[in-house]
């Protein structure tokens, strides 16, 4: 395998994966705690985009990078407090619902404010051009950056759950809210603040993905499914799983996008002589590059079929 093709496809795929760990992990949070599968979480992601990017006209990027998570995760926490906790207590489809209306009425809501076609969102100075040149390849400053922060993240949200008092609140919360609450803590208010939380992690991520990638009404959409092959893929509610399948996923397509081979072309290599009269030929000319978009959703059939829990998943309900 060459070298170069290896060692960019590599780190592309990295920063993807990274990317979708961001958004994944604010959903998987969400579940893990309360059990609650957000259908509007890629919505916040969007707000997060376009939020920033209206801050980021007025006061610049670096502003935009802390204010536009904050005000995403407020909007997720007030829409926690006043109407998915009204339906919490009948069930998981009312929730599935609520979420799902809210994803429709965040997309005409953007739709009415920043209109139907791609704002000119871009990078800061600071983050254009390249960081470094690899096999005469330069790989963006703004990937790099992507993947700094989605570290930062990670280390910040497992220091948060499992070496501080809220964490640990947080955690005890799920298993025994009763005898939480006999301590004295709010439970509810917990249950706010932790779908706040996710709600701003979608919406850091869509500070930095919006202008990296694009900032348009259809990016929630573009992104919603494969958040969902991410949590399940990596075990409903596990973070580390969420992390592992992050990376798996985005490394797999950056990889297959680039492969431009066949099974009629490995099996014409291996002398089997293939042709248009073969049986099966539509299938068999069909390069890994034209299977790409699907080969996420292959590995979540197999996952459900060999492993329903996922990789790292431990929560049965």
């Amino acid at each position: 395998m060459n070298p170069e093709f290896f060692v960019i496809s590599t780190l592309n795929g990295v920063s993807y994966g990274l990317l979708l760990f961001m958004l994944s992990s604010g959903l998987t949070l969400i579940f893990s705690m309360m059990g609650v599968l957000n259908f509007a979480h890629t919505s916040f992601y969007m707000l997060g985009a376009y939020i920033a990017y209206t801050i980021s006209s007025v006061v610049g990027f670096w502003p935009a990078l802390v204010l536009a998570p904050l005000l995403v995760g407020a909007m997720g926490a007030l829409f926690e407090r006043y109407s998915l906790r009204r339906v919490h207590k009948f069930g998981h489809v009312p929730e599935l619902l609520v979420t799902f209306g809210l994803s429709y009425l965040i997309l005409e809501l953007v739709q009415l404010v920043w209109g139907r076609s791609t704002v000119p969102y871009g990078l800061p100075t600071q983050l254009q051009g390249p960081l470094f040149t690899l096999y005469g390849t330069q790989f963006p400053r703004s990937r790099s950056f992507v993947m700094l922060v989605a570290l930062l993240m990670l280390v910040s949200v497992w220091l948060l759950l499992t070496r501080t008092r809220i964490g640990l609140v947080i955690q005890a919360a799920l298993k025994h809210p009763e005898m939480v609450e006999a301590l004295g803590h709010n439970v509810p208010r917990v249950f706010m603040l932790v779908f706040g939380g996710g709600a701003a992690l979608a919406g850091l991520a869509g500070v930095i993905g919006g202008n990296t990638y694009v900032t348009e009404p259809a990016m929630a959409a573009s992104v919603g499914s494969i958040i969902f092959v991410v949590v399940v893929v990596g075990g409903m509610g596990s973070l580390a799983g969420a992390f592992l399948a992050s990376l798996l996923i985005g490394l797999v397509q950056t990889f297959a996008v680039a492969i431009d081979y066949s099974l009629a072309s490995a099996l014409q290599g291996m002398g089997v002589a293939v042709s248009e009269a073969t049986f099966g030929w539509p299938l068999l000319k069909l390069t890994v590059s034209q299977v790409a978009p699907i080969l996420p959703y292959l590995f979540l059939v197999l996952i459900l079929i060999f492993r329903p829990k996922g990789l790292l998943g431990t929560r049965e309900d």
